[in-house]
């Protein structure tokens, strides 16, 4: 097993007492903190080990260059994440973290086959829905904060505070940048199971954006419908963690 000792990439928010059943790998939405999914330690199952990947922008990390391209951020974030393939894993990522978990679910399977028990994504159209225009990326800055303001999920004293905005702001576009770019890369799909969640009131990546994904893998596929809205990872918490419970099978939190 690996050291989750001083590992810049990757956040450990909860080991088991003994070999656990599967590791639950988590990636943010643009922008956002693996911190945001340190409140899930006490909800996930108990034979769950946790853990959350911190891009180069935020954090420790806030001074670290920012990705430019896809094949950058997906060669250097598996190599970082490799160690930790090696035993059963299922993978969750919400909008821009969703793209990201896809993407190292098709580079686990050649490197590392059957080791992936589960795809979890959420808040996230399907590879083939066209982004909607015009791109946020390319808006101006104060037309950009007000899109944020509108979408939900940064805090208003965040918005409203410039020096921690003026430090925030080029990872959330570089974020969304490549989150708008992105498209279907793959001749085929993923041979994961894959659970794909939507907010019921989600105006961003709603059923319509989502309802594609079983297009996407070979193996079973289920679209669930949240409440709440883009964000219901943090206001409806508890009921989208009792789903993977249940799908990872490991429904003792």
């Amino acid at each position: 097993m690996p050291s989750l000792g001083g590992d810049r990439w990757v956040l450990s928010l909860k080991r088991t007492s003994g070999d656990p059943a599967v590791r639950l790998i988590c990636f943010p939405y643009a922008g956002g903190s693996p911190d945001l999914f340190r409140s899930w330690a006490g909800a996930v199952g108990d034979r769950v080990e946790l853990l959350a990947v911190a891009l180069p922008g935020r954090g420790r990390r806030i001074r670290e260059p920012l990705y430019q391209d896809w094949e950058t951020l997906l060669a250097d974030t598996f190599a970082a994440l490799s160690p930790y393939l090696q035993e059963p894993h299922a993978f969750y990522g919400h909008s821009f973290g969703g793209r990201l978990a896809y993407e190292l679910a098709h580079l686990t399977a050649v490197r590392h086959p059957g080791r992936t028990r589960h795809l979890f994504v959420s808040g996230c159209r399907s590879p083939d829905v066209p982004q909607a225009r015009p791109y946020l990326h390319q808006l101006s800055e104060t037309a950009f904060r007000d899109a944020l303001r509108e979408m939900g999920g940064t805090p208003a004293e965040v918005l409203d505070n410039r020096v921690m905005m003026r430090l925030l702001l080029p990872t959330v576009r570089s974020d969304i940048r490549l989150a708008e770019l992105w498209e279907d890369r793959h001749s085929k799909g993923v041979d994961v199971k894959l659970t794909a969640m939507y907010g019921r009131e989600d105006h961003i990546d709603g059923r319509a954006s989502m309802r594609g994904w079983r297009s996407y893998t070979n193996r079973e596929c289920e679209l669930i419908e949240m409440p709440g809205g883009h964000f219901f990872l943090e206001t409806h918490r508890r009921t989208l963690l009792n789903v993977i419970n249940e799908r990872l099978g490991v429904q003792d939190a």
